[in-house]
């Protein structure tokens, strides 16, 4: 029997770590490090830093090479095909570091239950037959560290908030119906595509570590800062983890 721990580990500072998740961190046999090529070894870094602070004696831990999504065909079926690769990899990991089974844990950005597809792999492992139990430790989120960088609500009084991908945002636009959204995994400024006339936005980077970057302000005014910061942090990182918020301007608020 393998029980797979996924640990929700807030977006980069030790601090985000729950009581839970340090306990549930220094019980495993295995922590699985994830390595994604050299322009982003800060983040293998990261978890590194992120285990020293947090284990109390030392734990296995092995570190295995991410593949790499194809850009090119339908994004699902990318997606689907990437999902497929890294359960082959975990499996094989587990297999080798663990043949007798044992307790084992995946160090997750922010919480594993929002827009993070570990939940979904870890369902393949089950169907290629491992004997399998799954427990989740929640953590800080992208969405709760960007509100608290700005101190800021996340909703409107008495109104709903969409949270949605840069993706789907450039392709469909602003949601119907509702005043504010959350943008998150968006590789390219797609704020850029909206008439920025009454929307205000927070946008955050590297939000609770060192390397903190925030802007505030009309989307008119800030959305030529925002790609210029990021553009030049993402060079000097190679990497970048960045997450905002737009509200839009009511009509019969006028």
């Amino acid at each position: 029997m393998i029980h797979l721990h996924l640990i929700g580990i807030g977006t980069g500072n030790p601090d985000h770590l729950t009581r839970a998740a340090i306990r549930t961190i220094n019980a495993v046999d295995l922590i699985l490090l994830p390595r994604k090529g050299d322009a982003k070894s800060d983040l293998l870094d990261l978890r590194h830093s992120i285990c020293g602070a947090a284990l109390a004696s030392p734990v296995r831990m092995a570190e295995f090479d991410m593949p790499v999504r194809r850009q090119d065909g339908d994004y699902t079926q990318a997606v689907d095909d990437w999902h497929d690769a890294i359960a082959a990899i975990w499996a094989e990991q587990i297999a080798v570091h663990l043949p007798d089974g044992g307790r084992v844990a995946l160090l997750v950005w922010g919480d594993p239950s929002l827009y993070d597809s570990t939940l979904r792999i870890a369902d393949r492992l089950r169907t290629a037959g491992v004997d399998l139990t799954v427990r989740v430790e929640p953590g800080i989120t992208s969405i709760q560290a960007l509100t608290a960088a700005h101190a800021i609500p996340l909703n409107a009084l008495a109104e709903p908030v969409t949270i949605t991908t840069g993706r789907r945002l450039r392709r469909e636009g602003w949601p119907l119906g509702v005043h504010t959204i959350v943008v998150m995994l968006d590789s390219g400024c797609a704020f850029e595509v909206l008439d920025p006339a009454g929307i205000t936005i927070w946008w955050g980077a590297y939000l609770g570590m060192s390397q903190e970057a925030l802007v505030h302000g009309p989307l008119a005014d800030s959305a030529p800062q925002i790609a210029a910061r990021r553009a030049e942090l993402r060079a000097r990182h190679g990497w970048i983890m960045d997450v905002y918020l737009m509200r839009k301007e009511r009509a019969d608020a006028c």
